[in-house]
């Protein structure tokens, strides 16, 4: 059987002609730079997208209102930069992200993808240049090199803004729920993995939550960089070939539409020479990361077992957890939110080791692959958080095990020092661990504390708050 052969239509662009398939709205540009990086099936993402077309849409708009583009041309911009906003032009952006460190490729993609659409809007033909040109309207007032830092800024503001807080949000209330719900739960509490006073179950989700809430505001510190933006840099960060108030007006427009304080920067030769931005926010969701991590794993330890452990609480069962033995759960939305936030932190060693590798003189040449780690960690910690929450932490409960260890705990014993001094608490709770005896029980025979004192001093709830361990009259 013979294959089938692609239609091709021959397009120019500064380099010559190349080969580009009939009915792509890409161009020459794009079609070299795919032929050039066959690295990966990495795309840049559907937010970056939307904030590229977002920018040349605005950029038309306000080319329009300074008397640099004919409005007919700038509303057939206007409208096609809309498509790729909306998403459904995605397929014709064919790029790897491993490319041009400025990703000028992209950038190209996006002229030519909106150039060629806003031609056939117009009733012109495709790949022909005119009367919609790639670089000289889609393009007009821009360089990649300000552009590309824009909309990685852009995409990552929004999506924490819109998808990644509203997530850390609703795992905090459930948090929050939860540990109302387990407040009265006396348990043992742990301190180097080894028993310690006691502790409320509630106080320990407290906890938690208190861990989420800061991470939601690291992650608003983060936007709040985010949105000083670099347009209006154009190639090195003067502004050569663009309108003075261009990029104010551009920003201006953006802003309006996504409902974030975006502003130009004051300093456009750091904001494009330099991923700082980025590497800020890539920090905070590492934070985030970290703290996804340290909750889940601690949940799950309270859940070890079930009955060879502590299992002080048990966690939903969502799935059979082996193939060989029968009745087996494993805490696996745990497991889940373990492997997000060892991604998470690998992201954001490749996103730092971009922005200090890859910031030379006036441009930062690591971008795509910045862009595309910082949005995969904003979208996975936004998904693992909320499946989190919903999957794992709304449905645990506590088990019997917490209190019914507390009597048999030694470090009960800490109540009784500022009664009759540290040394001879050691010694109780050293008698009490060689015997198997309670702390109670041993305190009855080495103290002259009445029954009433030793219930009073070794009551455990009375332990879970500031004051009990203080010496007398203190």
């Amino acid at each position: 059987m013979t294959a089938t052969t692609q239609r091709v239509r021959m397009e120019k662009d500064s380099m010559g002609t190349f080969e580009v398939p009939a009915d792509a709205y890409y161009g020459a540009n794009t079609m070299r730079a795919k032929r050039n990086f066959p690295i990966s099936t990495l795309r840049l993402q559907r937010p970056f997208l939307r904030a590229l077309g977002l920018i040349k849409q605005q950029s038309a708009e306000v080319n329009r209102e300074l008397g640099l583009l004919e409005a007919g041309l700038a509303q057939a911009i206007v409208d096609a930069a809309q498509e790729v906003v909306d998403g459904t032009l995605d397929d014709q952006f064919i790029v790897d992200v491993f490319q041009t460190g400025s990703g000028t490729s992209t950038n190209m993609n996006a002229n030519e993808v909106i150039s060629n659409r806003a031609i056939e809007m117009l009733g012109g033909e495709i790949g022909s240049r005119t009367p919609v040109h790639p670089n000289d309207h889609v393009n007009a007032g821009q360089s990649s090199n300000d552009v590309i830092p824009t909309a990685i800024q852009m995409a990552a503001a929004v999506e924490i803004h819109d998808a990644l807080l509203p997530a850390l949000d609703a795992l905090e209330a459930s948090l929050r729920d939860k540990s109302n719900e387990l407040w009265p739960v006396v348990k043992t509490g742990r301190t180097h993995l080894q028993d310690a006073t006691p502790i409320r179950l509630g106080q320990e989700f407290l906890g938690y939550a208190g861990q989420i809430e800061r991470a939601r505001r690291r992650c608003g510190e983060a936007v709040a960089t985010l949105v000083e933006l670099p347009l209006g840099g154009t190639a090195v960060g003067t502004g050569v070939g663009t309108h003075e108030k261009f990029a104010s007006r551009v920003i201006a427009r953006i802003a309006d539409t996504t409902g974030l304080p975006f502003r130009e920067t004051d300093n456009h030769f750091s904001g494009q020479s330099t991923l700082d931005a980025v590497v800020a926010a890539g920090g905070a969701l590492r934070a985030v990361a970290v703290a996804l991590y340290a909750v889940a794993n601690n949940i799950r330890l309270l859940g070890f077992g079930p009955r060879a452990g502590v299992a002080e609480i048990a966690i939903p069962a969502v799935q059979p957890g082996s193939s060989i033995m029968p009745g087996k759960v494993n805490p696996v939305i745990n497991e889940s939110v373990t492997m997000v936030a060892a991604q998470v932190i690998g992201n954001d060693a490749t996103i730092a080791f971009c922005g200090a590798a890859g910031s030379l003189l006036e441009l930062n040449v690591m971008m795509p692959v910045a862009a595309y780690d910082l949005l995969e960690s904003i979208a996975i910690l936004a998904a693992a958080s909320r499946n989190f929450a919903t999957q794992a932490i709304d449905g645990i409960t506590a088990t019997d095990n917490g209190p019914a260890m507390v009597e048999r705990g030694l470090m009960t014993c800490t109540a009784l020092a500022p009664r009759i001094g540290y040394d001879a608490a050691a010694a109780i709770a050293k008698e009490a661990f060689a015997s198997g005896r309670t702390v109670r029980e041993v305190a009855r025979e080495r103290t002259d504390l009445t029954e009433d004192e030793l219930t009073s001093l070794l009551d455990p709830e009375a332990m879970t708050k500031p004051g009990r361990g203080l010496p007398a009259g203190g």
